[in-house]
């Protein structure tokens, strides 16, 4: 098993996956430790002083202004983790937990929270164990970090609260630290509140969509290739020097992608010369020549490329994250314990956001494209609906309104989190990033728009199949051979269509689609 060490200096984005995902082990490098250990003697001398520090020696938030004597420090510390463990609502995905209680462990590793070794020791031992805290889908407003979320954490570590074991069992969380050995931690100063305070969750999710969008970016750029070559589209429009005269680097590369993908079609631009439709036997009809092809197939790379460079501005912050220590206070090295803002889930928040409207419009164009192939009128001799009998078969006519009913939630969930803020605290955090909202919303947006490409895909190669006597391109032909392979059926009478649908959603999300393709073309960048 893969085994992720966690150092002074941050982690990377697949060590985040790896622990998320594939439940690699956690290891604390002995710099980390020995940060840690410097860490607490700093918070140790602040704590015998007389003078009162945040979170050291005072309550939280607006109730900072009382000073807490030594004796009550303990249980200062496991009230606010008991308090502030109130989320209401589903669970939230194991697969988030674990980000979110990685990423708090690499922000403890620093060495600007002040916890003991002992502390970030234990969360790596409930990880490596695969003990899930129930976390819950409500009680973040993105500031002073995901305050429930990382709470309910925290509280496994306690052996307090529920916790999901190995085996996929909810159980009280005592029980199974006992089961593997792991002794509940006695929390000390500071060290609930560093447990609590991070944008961890949203930047969890945040790296976890960009995993994502990275195939499904790709995955867009074939089925709209599919798309323009089963509507005898054009590929001149795809041409490098084009787009090097509007020189967006997404753009460039998604057109790079389709010309790839379209290479030795024998479908691309037939109707534009006269008498070449009839040839070969075909069955592509005769048409006067079109002089341009829809926005929806002329201009995807365009859109598709917008959306490629807002996911390359939202990894460079997410790699500006990974690069953080977030926290309320941190401990400096030269010894100062400072109150700061760092907490505030702003810069996270509004790349979530960014990243849900550029999704939902890579949904809209690429459903745009499935009701051209559907539509008689304008697919250039396509069957209605890619039926077999028209009119006997409805074909994929419903597959498209499953298809639209996506793209509409989409545009629902484009709508951004991030331009609400609701006061909280007595009006001490008076203003809130909602970035954990924003993040849980890309999810669905993420998970729908896997499910519209695979309909694009479901219509695109029936449609290429339909062009009888017609050669495709190599790698059009390599994907109806995948894609069938994977137990999506192609043309003939009607048929329960949600079977084929989901095994097309699988093949895209899975990354199967990405995967037929670079047979023929090599990587798609």
């Amino acid at each position: 098993m893969h085994t992720v060490v966690v150092g002074t200096s941050g982690v990377t984005a697949s060590d985040v996956l790896a622990v998320a995902r594939a439940d690699a082990r956690v290891e604390l490098s002995p710099e980390a430790v020995a940060a840690l250990a410097a860490a607490r003697e700093i918070v140790d001398a602040l704590a015998a002083e007389p003078d009162p520090v945040y979170g050291v020696s005072t309550g939280f938030g607006a109730l900072a202004t009382r000073h807490i004597g030594p004796e009550l420090r303990g249980r200062l510390q496991r009230n606010i983790v008991r308090s502030h463990a109130a989320g209401m609502g589903p669970r939230v995905e194991r697969e988030v937990v674990r980000a979110l209680m990685f990423l708090r462990l690499r922000t403890l590793c620093t060495g600007h929270t002040g916890v003991r070794p002992e502390v970030a020791r234990t969360m790596a031992d409930v990880l490596n164990a695969r003990i899930t805290p129930v976390v819950h889908e409500y009680g973040s407003l993105g500031c002073s970090g995901d305050l429930a979320p990382l709470s309910h954490c925290a509280l496994t570590l306690m052996g307090e609260g529920d916790a999901e074991g190995p085996d996929g069992s909810v159980r009280p969380a005592g029980e199974l630290l006992a089961e593997h050995g792991i002794r509940p931690v006695e929390l000390r100063e500071k060290e609930g509140l560093a447990l609590l305070n991070g944008t961890d969750g949203m930047l969890g999710m945040l790296l976890m969509a960009l995993a994502d969008l990275d195939t499904l970016y790709k995955s867009a750029d074939v089925t709209a290739a599919l798309s323009l070559e089963a509507l005898l589209g054009t590929d001149r429009v795809l041409a490098p020097e084009l787009h090097a005269i509007r020189p967006h680097p997404g753009q460039a590369a998604s057109a790079a992608n389709m010309l790839a993908v379209l290479k030795g079609s024998q479908l691309t631009g037939l109707p534009r010369t006269a008498g070449a439709a009839r040839t070969g036997g075909s069955s592509i009809p005769y048409e006067a020549p079109r002089v341009q092809d829809a926005y929806s197939v002329r201009c995807a790379p365009q859109v598709a490329g917008a959306g490629r460079d807002t996911v390359a501005h939202a990894r460079l912050v997410a790699e500006r994250e990974l690069a953080s220590a977030v926290d309320n206070p941190v401990v400096l090295p030269e010894g100062r314990v400072e109150s700061n803002g760092n907490f505030h889930g702003a810069p996270v928040g509004y790349v979530l956001d960014f990243l849900a409207i550029a999704a939902a419009d890579l949904g809209s164009i690429a459903e745009r494209r499935t009701d051209r192939l559907l539509d008689k009128n304008r697919s250039h001799g396509l069957p209605p609906f890619l039926a077999d009998d028209a009119g006997v078969d409805s074909g994929l006519m419903i597959a498209q309104y499953t298809q639209a009913a996506l793209v509409s939630e989409m545009k629902r969930l484009a709508v951004p989190a991030s331009t609400d803020s609701i006061p909280s605290s007595a009006m001490q955090e008076d203003h809130v990033s909602m970035g954990w909202s924003a993040a849980r919303k890309l999810r669905t947006a993420v998970d729908n728009l896997s499910r519209i490409i695979a309909v694009e895909l479901y219509a695109a190669t029936r449609a290429i199949e339909l062009r009888e006597g017609a050669v495709p391109a190599p790698a059009s032909q390599a994907v109806v051979e995948a894609v069938r392979a994977a137990g999506v059926q192609g043309p003939g009478p009607d048929r329960f269509l949600a079977p084929d649908l989901a095994a097309a959603d699988a093949f895209v999300r899975s990354g199967g689609l990405v995967a037929a393709v670079e047979t023929v073309t090599g990587p798609l960048q």
